[in-house]
């Protein structure tokens, strides 16, 4: 045909992923993908093959992508056994609202829906429904650049969120002909432009809530960082003289060393957050979720109207009311209403109350408290370990709090003054996510320090992902909570007076280190910590320090146990 080119079905798809600017693939090798990995490496300049060890791993990387600021990227596994292992990562970037593109093969399609019992059948539109905003199956490889399109204008709209496409095997090698307009096409013809703003009455009417508060807290979310709207926040806190805090996918768009910082995290922060959450009269809440992270137990933090007046502002309509009754429900990007809520609140700046600055002492006083534990002691003590990690690290570093009560002393003692520097998984949270996203970030900023902070349990789950990153000559550093045990769940045994299944003792994650290639060691006293990691990101490797650490319950656990009842 005139002004078309022949290309299969695996080209088209390189090719329109190139256009929509998909920099990187993470994952598996798969026999039935053939056609689409000789056509990436057929173009040096389309997208970059990264290969994981384990297809979850891939989801995880391609969520951190987004999640660091670097835009969609995409993953991918065999239909079958790899289309199984991806979801325990999609889950994850579904439920902290990040967009990933998740890529399978099929069946060849005169066998599927319905199967007739080929190895590794999979009813794969069945199997990533729950953990993708959209999936769909491209049955003719002339569809495929305005599926690519439909799923990425998916993913990006509204609440971020995963996506799938599967392309058969038979349609990845059939040729078609098409438009080269239709393929080298960029995405932003394919979507929205601008930032989505609120309703001017509504702005106005939370203005006037705002300017009216004598107790009002600000809490920013992870909608916050994705739509770089920290700035923005911290100029609505300074011109209310609003206590603030940030959730754990907000973390860093609230500056730790804020007048106005009460702890984050939600209610594992510190009693400081959970009084700033019941007592405020007026709550502006910025991309926020209301997950049972903000939860007191069996009754509410924020409890929304009529006890307390709720902004709530959310890209999602929705999202706006779904959880606490709203006093102005605000739909619109984060930056965007945040600008015109400053439009509304004039300019002059208030300062804090006594109100906020009592919440602030308390905060800083539970902070000290938090560092004087475990001092003298035989071994070392988590929060010996954290203070001295944050102490050392290098003020750029990108760090994964990965484990389970690891995330907490992390959380509370390690400084957060920028988003997208702390990265967390609240919203599965799904341990063993922390190695991958390590990669990932160590392959998005070369030359910059990437920490990872987890727990024993935590890292075994990935810990074949050491090899990822030799291969690809990253250097993240992972250092491990070692208590040689799962960690939360003997706690919680120990109280209900049994032990079962929670033993982790003996293994050497140095040595494992060392047999990957890898730079390792073990250390036992914190005097030890600023030494193992200054040598650490010297060598240039991957690296993991193991350090021995007592189990000792964080004082927000009984919290964190309470988020479980309602």
């Amino acid at each position: 045909m005139p002004g078309t080119v022949s290309i299969s079905g695996g080209e088209a798809l390189a090719r329109t992923l190139a256009a929509s600017g998909i920099r990187h693939v993470f994952g598996v090798p798969a026999g039935k993908l053939g056609p689409f990995m000789a056509a990436l490496a057929a173009a040096p300049d389309g997208p970059r093959w990264i290969g994981a060890r384990h297809e979850a791993a891939a989801a995880w990387m391609a969520a951190a992508s987004f999640q660091a600021g670097a835009g969609v990227a995409a993953c991918s596994g065999e239909s079958g056994p790899g289309s199984h292992n991806l979801v325990g990562g999609l889950g994850s970037a579904r439920a902290n609202n990040l967009a990933v593109l998740a890529l399978t093969p099929g069946a060849p399609s005169h066998l599927a829906y319905p199967f007739e019992g080929m190895t590794m059948d999979s009813d794969n539109l069945a199997l990533f429904a729950p953990v993708t905003k959209w999936n769909a199956v491209v049955r003719e490889p002339g569809r495929i650049p305005s599926l690519v399109r439909r799923a990425l204008r998916e993913a990006l709209t509204g609440r971020p969120g995963p996506v799938h496409l599967e392309v058969p095997a038979d349609v990845l090698a059939r040729t078609a002909e098409l438009d080269p307009d239709e393929l080298d096409a960029p995405l932003e013809r394919f979507l929205p432009s601008g930032r989505a703003c609120a309703d001017d009455g509504a702005v106005e009417r939370a203005a006037a809530l705002l300017a009216a508060a004598e107790r009002p807290l600000v809490i920013s979310g992870g909608g916050v960082a994705v739509s770089d709207a920290a700035d923005a926040l911290r100029a609505v806190v300074e011109r209310t003289g609003a206590a603030a805090t940030a959730t754990q996918m907000g973390i860093g768009t609230v500056p730790t060393d804020g007048a106005w910082f009460v702890g984050h995290g939600g209610v594992i922060g510190g009693e400081a957050v959970v009084r700033a959450l019941t007592e405020a009269d007026v709550v502006l809440a910025v991309g926020c979720r209301f997950s049972s992270w903000l939860w007191c137990g069996p009754g509410e933090g924020v409890r929304g109207r009529p006890e307390q007046e709720l902004i709530q502002v959310d890209v999602d309509p929705a999202a706006i009311g779904a959880y606490r009754p709203v006093s102005a429900g605000l739909c619109g990007d984060a930056r965007a209403v945040l600008e015109q809520l400053l439009g509304a609140l004039g300019e002059a700046a208030r300062p804090p109350s006594a109100w906020v600055e009592g919440l602030v002492a308390e905060h800083r006083a539970y902070l000290d408290g938090l560092r004087a534990l475990g001092l003298g002691d035989a071994v070392m003590h988590p929060a010996q370990l954290t203070g001295a990690l944050a102490a050392a690290l290098p003020s750029d570093a990108l760090l994964v709090y990965d484990g389970g009560q690891t995330t907490f002393w992390s959380n509370d003692l390690i400084p957060a003054t920028a988003p997208r520097t702390r990265f967390h998984e609240p919203g599965m949270a799904h341990l063993g996510f922390g190695t991958p996203y390590a990669n990932a970030l160590a392959l998005l900023h070369p030359g910059r320090p990437v920490v990872q902070i987890t727990g024993d349990g935590g890292f075994g789950f990935t810990v074949q992902e050491l090899d990822t990153a030799r291969r690809l000559g990253l250097a993240p550093v992972h250092v491990i909570h070692d208590n040689a045990a799962w960690g939360v769940i003997r706690l919680g045994q120990s109280r209900a007076g049994f032990e079962l299944g929670t033993d982790l003792e003996g293994t050497d994650y140095a040595a494992v280190a060392r047999a990957f290639g890898c730079h390792g060691e073990r250390i036992e006293r914190t005097e030890e910590v600023a030494p193992a990691l200054e040598r650490a990101l010297a060598s240039g490797l991957p690296s993991v320090i193991d350090a021995a650490v007592s189990l000792a319950p964080h004082p927000g656990l009984p919290r964190f146990a309470a988020t479980g009842r309602r």
